[in-house]
Formats: C-alpha cells, sequence, structure tokens
C-alpha cells in the first residue's frame, strides 16, 4: 500500500519535480510533500525528517531553509495544472486571507495585527490567498506574504530577513491582491468571476480595477457602505450668488448601503445543500450606483464621492439575526438565485484554509527568512 502511494504521489509531483531542474532538489521535493501529507501530528522539518529514514534533517532543512531555487517555473507548473483540473469560464478565483499565530518576533512579517483564525489581534503573519475553485473544488494558486507597516518602516529587518528591495515598500491586502489576479491572468488561467470579502471590498480601487479589467465580481462590503439610487441624475445647481458653478453634483444625496435596504422586499434563498441539509437565508437585492467617484463639493455638506460604476446592493439577514451586505457588478437581469449563489460560492476557500493548517501544518512552517517562507508555500 505505501508504495502505490508513493508511485502516485511521484506521478503527482512530475511537472512540479521537472520544474526544479535539479535531481537533488526534486529528491528533496519529494520528501517535503510526503512529510506534509503523511498522517504525523507536527509538520515541521525536524518531526517530517525524523518520520523519513532516507532524509537528513540537514539536507532537508537547507532544501525548506535557503530557498535558493528559482520558484518561476514551480509556479508555472502550478498554475497550469490548476487551470487543467478546475479552471474554466464556471471556475471562481477567490481572494481572501489568513493568519498563521507566531510566539516570536524574528519570522519575516510577524507583528500584532488581526488575525483572522482567532477572531482577534494576535502575533502572527498573514497571508494574501488567491484560490481558483470549480464545482466546491478548491486549488490554492497563491499565498502571498503581508508586510504590516511596522516592517516595512523597519529597514533593517527587512535586509536581515532578505526582503527584494522590490517589495520593500508598504503594499496594501488589496494591492498585493490585484498584482496576484494579473499573474493569474497572465499565466492564461481560466475563471468567471472574482470574489472576496469586505476586507477587499470595502477597497473602491480595488472593486474599480477588477472592472477595468473587466472581470466580474462580487465582493462583501460594511453597512455604512455609500451609495446612490441607480436613477441618480448628474445637475448643475444654480448659484444663489457669485459664478455659475462649473462641476455637476447628484440630485440626491448618498446614504448607506443599510438605510438604502431597510424597505426592500426580502426573499428566502437556498444556495446549496450542506451536510445538515439545505443552506438557505433571506436576502434583498437592488440596483444602485456606488459612491466611490472623484470627490466633489456638494451644497453645504462638503466633499462627498460622486457616483461610481452601477451594480447589485445585496443584504443578507442569517437566522442568527447577523446581517450581511455585498456588492456586485454582475449584470442588471441576474436572479437573485445567482446572486446569492455567487456570493456564497466563497466559503470553498475557507474550507482549504482549513486543510492546509490541520492536514498540511500550514500553521507549523518554521523559516524566518524571505525567501523560504515565500518558496516553500
Amino acid at each position: 500500500m505505501e508504495a502505490d502511494w508513493r508511485n502516485e504521489l511521484e506521478a503527482w509531483l512530475s511537472p512540479f519535480a521537472t520544474a526544479l531542474r535539479n535531481k537533488t532538489r526534486r529528491r528533496m521535493c519529494r520528501a517535503y510533500i510526503a512529510g506534509l501529507i503523511d498522517p504525523g501530528d507536527r509538520k515541521s522539518v525536524r518531526p517530517m525528517a525524523a518520520r523519513d529514514d532516507e532524509v537528513s534533517y540537514d539536507r532537508l532543512h537547507h532544501f525548506v531553509g535557503s530557498g535558493v531555487w528559482d520558484e518561476s517555473p514551480l509556479e508555472a507548473a502550478l498554475l497550469a495544472e490548476a487551470d487543467g483540473q478546475v479552471g474554466g469560464d464556471d471556475a471562481w478565483l477567490i481572494i481572501d486571507d489568513t493568519a498563521l499565530p507566531k510566539k516570536g518576533r524574528h519570522s519575516v512579517g510577524v507583528a500584532p495585527q488581526y488575525a483572522s483564525a482567532l477572531g482577534k489581534d494576535a502575533n502572527c503573519q498573514t497571508l494574501v490567498s488567491v484560490t481558483l475553485a470549480s464545482r466546491e473544488v478548491p486549488a490554492m494558486v497563491g499565498l502571498r506574504l503581508f508586510l504590516p507597516e511596522s516592517w516595512t518602516s523597519d529597514a533593517a529587518c527587512l535586509e536581515r530577513a532578505g526582503v527584494p528591495e522590490e517589495l520593500r515598500s508598504y503594499r496594501t491586502k488589496p494591492e498585493i491582491a490585484s498584482t496576484e489576479i494579473d499573474r493569474v491572468r497572465a499565466a492564461g488561467v481560466r475563471f468567471g468571476r472574482v470574489l472576496a470579502d469586505a476586507g477587499y471590498g470595502l477597497s473602491a480601487p480595488f472593486r474599480q480595477g477588477l472592472s477595468e479589467r473587466g472581470l466580474t465580481w462580487a465582493v462583501g462590503i460594511a453597512f455604512k457602505q455609500k451609495v446612490y439610487p441607480a436613477d441618480v441624475s448628474m445637475v448643475f445647481p444654480v448659484a444663489a450668488r457669485g459664478r455659475p458653478r462649473k462641476n455637476a453634483i447628484p440630485d440626491v444625496t448618498s446614504v448607506s448601503a443599510q438605510a438604502t435596504l431597510e424597505a426592500a422586499k426580502w426573499r428566502r434563498v437556498c444556495w446549496r445543500r450542506g451536510t445538515k441539509g439545505k443552506l438557505s437565508a433571506r436576502f434583498a437585492a437592488v440596483r444602485v450606483r456606488v459612491a466611490d467617484g472623484r470627490p466633489q463639493r456638494i451644497h453645504d455638506i462638503g466633499a462627498q464621492h460622486l457616483p461610481g460604476e452601477e451594480v447589485w446592493l445585496v443584504r443578507e439577514h442569517r437566522s442568527t439575526g447577523e446581517r450581511k451586505y455585498y456588492l456586485s457588478n454582475l449584470p442588471a437581469d441576474t436572479p437573485i438565485k445567482q446572486l446569492v449563489g455567487a456570493i456564497k460560492a466563497r466559503w470553498v476557500c475557507e474550507q482549504a484554509h482549513q486543510q492546509l493548517k490541520e492536514e498540511l501544518g500550514l500553521d507549523h512552517f518554521e523559516g524566518r527568512l524571505w525567501k523560504a517562507c515565500t518558496d516553500t508555500r
């Protein structure tokens, strides 16, 4: 049985081993992956090496910790394999992040920050994740380390961790995600829509960047996100005195997403069947224009954002009483069931994060330097 398992692993790793272009690295790659998927509790280097009679700790640690090989061919092989297995017009590209709690402070990117796994601020690393998914099957195609400002403002820490010069400037998570989307698209990976939670959906440049790329998207937002009615008009106010106004303004003021949907019609929608039966909640959806255009003074209110793209505004009312809000640029004739299906498809990414941690020991990794952390993930 073990021989069969090893042979299957050998066949599965073939395109990745070829990309390493070195006999020793290919052998270390097989040993490392075998250590991750075997039933051992700890997936850090020392216990993995102890469970493998053919690989020493020093050699496996050098392979993982030094990161002297070029990751680009491996990433290209991963994208090709993922596209072949789950890519297509019905696939989702899901943007999210996951936190890896750490006790020390020397690993690259470790700092007190919000840890989604714990639901609070904690000392951790944060990874921006990109998942290609279809038919409830996820394939993680990117994990990029986020550097907090406490790191990017400390030149000594950046130098000690070996962070490349071009990556030492502070980048937000949505900026990292946008770069990753471009990388995935440039590789020819096929997907129909981009999904993200409110951590990314709150970023107007992120949403606008997706639309500018011609992508269809559905993202979470906060209840206080300002929107205009879909039929808002731009008018030139008559000046009571002084020079005529040069800039048009909306004929109505923007209001919060919560207020917009207070009187909306609710409908119970089932989006899929779970292990305990159908999953459903109440939803309301209306067409709006997002208040994320350029700032403009409106009467005596001060600078307000002008109407931007026309999109769907969706509100979910869960049985627990919790309410969630979303935006999507799906077409205006999209049925609400399809809207909900798009919004709720993001759950498979959370499942992938959980499996990576519980089964493959993602949060057991002990590398401290940039090259080790980014290459082996």
